[in-house]
C-alpha cells in the first residue's frame, strides 16, 4: 500500500484546527481522511473505519483527555501522530509509552502535516519490526533452552554424550517430520511425568 492509499482519521474537537490538517493531508495528496470532533466512543468509529493512521489534535489537552486517549493509542496498533499546544514532561513520557509515533508540542502548520504524518508512520514500522525481532529471539531462546533440557535428560537417562542426544533429537525430528523444540518439549514432557 502506498502512503497516499492511506486511510486516515482525524481526531480534532477543534473545527478549525481540524480542517487545517485535512487540508494540508489534501494537498499532499491523501483523499481517505475522516475527520471527527468527538473524542468519546472515538474506539467505535475506530473499529468501523480500521484507519491506517491516526491523527489526534488537542488545542487545550487535559489530564483525563490525555489518559483516555493513551489507553486508546495502547491498543488500536497504528502509527498515531498527536499535535497539542502545550505538555509538559509526564505527559511526553506517557505518550511515548503508550505507543504514540510522533508527539508534536505547538506545532500545527499545514505544510508539516504530511513529513509529520510520514515520519510517525515509519517510526511505528520501525517499532513494529523491532517488536517482531525480540519476539523472535525470546522464542528462539525459549527453543534453545527446551532443547538444552531435552538433551541433559536423554544424557542421563540413556548415557549419551551431548552430540549423540542432539544427533538423537534431530534424527527423531526428521523422521516425525517436525521441528526440534517439538520435539525437545515432548522429551521434557515425558521425562517429567516419569520422574
Amino acid at each position: 500500500m502506498s502512503r497516499l492509499d492511506l486511510t486516515i482519521l482525524v481526531i480534532d474537537e477543534n473545527t478549525i484546527r481540524a480542517s487545517i490538517i485535512e487540508e494540508g493531508l489534501r494537498d499532499a495528496g491523501h483523499t481517505r481522511v475522516t475527520v471527527i470532533h468527538e473524542v468519546h466512543g472515538v474506539a467505535r468509529t475506530i473499529e468501523t473505519l480500521r484507519p491506517d493512521v491516526i491523527i489526534i489534535d488537542i488545542e487545550n489537552p487535559n489530564r483525563d483527555m490525555m489518559e483516555h486517549l493513551f489507553q486508546l493509542t495502547r491498543t488500536v496498533g497504528r502509527p498515531i501522530a498527536m499535535f497539542v499546544d502545550r505538555s509538559d514532561t509526564a505527559s511526553i513520557e506517557a505518550a511515548v509509552e503508550a505507543g504514540v509515533s510522533a508527539y508534536i508540542v505547538d506545532g500545527l502548520k499545514k505544510e508539516r502535516v504530511k513529513p509529520i504524518l510520514d515520519m510517525a508512520v515509519s517510526r511505528f514500522n520501525a517499532f513494529s519490526r523491532l517488536q517482531q525481532e525480540l519476539a523472535e529471539a525470546k522464542s528462539a531462546l525459549e527453543q534453545r533452552k527446551i532443547i538444552d533440557r531435552a538433551k541433559g535428560i536423554l544424557m542421563k537417562m540413556r548415557g549419551l554424550s551431548e552430540e549423540e542426544a542432539f544427533a538423537l533429537l534431530r534424527q527423531t525430528a526428521m523422521n516425525e517430520k517436525k521441528k526440534i523444540s517439538e520435539i525437545a518439549q515432548s522429551v521434557v514432557t515425558a521425562a517429567g511425568l516419569l520422574m
